[in-house]
């Protein structure tokens, strides 16, 4: 099963105990909506959270969005039925189940078994993929193998505020820098799931900014994973869609020196020769594989 290509700028974090919410994020300009059955819904609302994640695909118009559910962690007593609720649900419009707190491949070999079956069961023809989020010290160290763990997989997500607990990390904001660390707090487990990604040729997804009213936060980290290569960010409030949207759009100018860079290295192709100058710049084949990739999601952004 090839991964489908899926515009991931921003991902909303939907709490689905709210319909109204879920209404105005079929609305909003989110190119990934999630419908949350985990951490944003007490225990108590958790079967309400269900029956609407159920109905939520078939009850509001989604466009071209990808819509998710994000189900209970496997050492909680929700997983089951949270995954064979959202199956049995009206129509066939969810794209994905994203499990959190993914340890190890026996997580993934789990939730790919029991969604065959469920499939099966009720007759879909249209497979769902699945989303997982690395937010521990040993889904980190085993990220390679859950990468590889089932062709169903089509994102790795970075969860930064249980990977901060797993590490014994002396912060409580999600997301954030702390002054006191020289460099970036989180560079080495964003790097193993960024290449762990690529490598499987799936997506990857860093998780949200706490401070959700702090915008020039929001921005300046949404750039640092942008530069790292990672393809989007969460939001978990609409206000932040705009601002996410805009760090992992290229910006035209990126897309005009992308043109510029092809130009090029056709003008030296026809002269025989595999590599030229642009603007004080070698570029060569591999030029050709940055430039190409960027126009790709620039084409995928227009045609949204």
């Amino acid at each position: 099963m090839s991964v489908p290509v899926r515009l991931n700028r921003s991902q909303l974090s939907v709490p689905a105990s709210s319909m109204r919410f879920i209404e105005k994020a079929a609305a909003s300009d989110a190119d990934v909506v999630f419908l949350d059955l985990e951490d944003s819904i007490a225990a108590g609302d958790k079967a309400e959270a269900r029956a609407n994640a159920a109905r939520a695909p078939s009850s509001f118009d989604w466009g071209a969005k990808t819509l998710s559910i994000r189900v209970n962690a496997w050492d909680t007593p929700w997983t089951v039925r949270d995954i064979i609720s959202a199956l049995e649900g009206e129509g066939d419009r969810l794209d994905l189940i994203m499990l959190p707190k993914v340890h190890c491949p026996a997580d993934v070999h789990a939730l790919e078994a029991l969604i065959g079956q469920v499939e099966r069961e009720q007759g879909r023809t249209k497979p769902v993929g699945l989303e997982l989020i690395i937010e521990s010290a040993q889904g980190v160290a085993n990220v390679d193998a859950i990468a590889a763990a089932s062709p169903r997989i089509e994102a790795l997500h970075y969860g930064p505020g249980d990977y901060a607990a797993s590490t014994g990390a002396r912060t409580t904001a999600i997301g954030e820098q702390d002054p006191a660390y020289p460099g970036d707090l989180w560079h080495y487990p964003m790097s193993r799931i960024l290449v762990a990604a690529r490598a499987n040729g799936l997506r990857a997804l860093d998780g949200p900014w706490s401070r959700h009213a702090d915008l020039d936060g929001l921005e300046t980290a949404a750039r640092r994973t942008a530069a790292m290569g990672f393809d989007g960010k969460w939001a978990i409030h609409p206000g932040q869609i705009e601002t996410i949207n805009a760090v992992f759009t290229p910006p035209q100018d990126e897309i005009a020196h992308a043109r510029r860079i092809l130009a090029a290295l056709d003008e030296a192709a026809a002269q025989g020769r595999g590599a030229a100058t642009l603007e004080g710049r070698m570029i060569d084949v591999a030029s050709i594989r940055q430039a190409q990739g960027l126009l790709a999601k620039a084409d995928r952004i227009t045609a949204a």
